[in-house]
């Protein structure tokens, strides 16, 4: 259970000692130290010096791995490079769950990489759901300033007992604050690291149009600079004092603040690059907005009312934007289209 605000506002108040004791340390494990094969095979192959691994999709199976320990809050990160050319219908994930242990009422927060035919972007899906509240997908999607094939890039998440940060190379892209509103929607039990590469044909690339074409294969994504910062689950009395000794840490840590520059930083980023979000898509709920919402209004007319928006809009390969008076890419669009693909949930088979 997740300690209270009074709790742990009592806690990081009540002693100096263990504000200046407790920090969070970031740096990468290898990958021996801190995960174990999820599935896959041969489809997972350690990379020399043992802190990369490349994960690897073929028309048998795909691959993945999994963090040995839960945690209950802190900040995960993982440098990616995602496989070339053609990749429509590949799925590479970086996320959080506990379906293993709560299959009915799980929590989960995902990074979703969404592969593309040759000459498109990959895009990037972020989501979090509580307590197996599936039917209530958060989901945004946005483009990259960057092109992820050539370097790995990092993609990070800062979860802590009151707002979950998305990163990607260090810039915050997306802030979910918990809303008394939100319920039980806010994950909030232990859980594991997963990486993964699969198949998600059915609805990945323009809603399940665009298939996986296994003449490309294997399709190969290499992971590395891993970071597990977390917060143990405690299951002794000596283990409750560590445990809130790091939750202190998660939540003091600068991964987990938003500073006036970081949110700056975070609006530039998702007026350039953010394609859709359900905060206002005003089709899929029947209008119901989530309490944790643009709370100022401030993004609202950048979109439709079916959650675009209308100022970005997918480029060719190399990433480069259309470009207006104000640097950022404009479409036009007259209504919802016929054709707008579902949104996708992630699937780990």
């Amino acid at each position: 259970m997740a300690p209270s605000s009074a709790a742990l506002a009592v806690l990081m108040l009540s002693s100096a000692a263990v504000l200046t004791a407790a920090s969070l340390d970031t740096s990468p494990v290898t990958f021996q130290a801190g995960y174990m094969p999820l599935f896959g095979g041969g489809n997972l192959v350690p990379l020399p010096g043992g802190r990369s691994v490349r994960l690897k999709l073929d028309r048998h199976t795909g691959s993945g791995f999994v963090s040995k320990s839960a945690y209950h809050h802190g900040f995960f990160s993982a440098s990616i490079k995602l496989p070339d050319d053609d990749t429509a219908g590949v799925v590479v994930a970086f996320y959080l769950s506990n379906a293993d242990v709560f299959p009915g009422n799980h929590d989960e927060v995902d990074f979703e990489l969404l592969g593309n035919r040759r000459g498109h972007e990959w895009r990037v899906q972020t989501n979090i759901y509580g307590n197996g509240s599936t039917s209530r997908g958060r989901e945004e999607r946005y483009l990259l300033p960057f092109d992820p094939t050539l370097r790995p890039h990092a993609y990070a998440v800062a979860w802590t007992p009151t707002a979950i940060l998305f990163y990607v190379d260090g810039t915050p892209i997306r802030e979910v604050v918990r809303v008394p509103a939100m319920g039980g929607d806010f994950p909030s039990k232990p859980m594991s690291v997963y990486a993964t590469i699969w198949d998600g044909s059915a609805w990945a690339t323009e809603g399940g149009r665009y298939k996986v074409d296994y003449t490309f294969a294997p399709f190969a994504a290499d992971f590395s600079s891993l970071v597990l910062s977390g917060c143990p689950v405690a299951t002794a009395a000596d283990d409750l004092v560590a445990a809130d000794e790091c939750q202190v840490a998660v939540m003091t840590a600068d991964c987990a603040v938003m500073t006036p520059a970081k949110r700056s930083a975070m609006r530039r980023f998702r007026r350039r690059y953010l394609l859709y979000t359900v905060c206002h898509d005003m089709y899929r709920y029947n209008g119901t907005i989530f309490p944790e919402c643009d709370a100022d209004g401030s993004e609202r007319d950048d979109f439709h009312r079916w959650g675009e928006s209308k100022r970005v809009s997918p480029s060719s390969r190399g990433y480069k934007q259309q470009r207006t008076d104000m640097g950022v890419a404009v479409v036009a669009a007259p209504g919802r289209p016929d054709t707008w693909p579902p949104i996708g949930t992630l699937r780990v088979d």
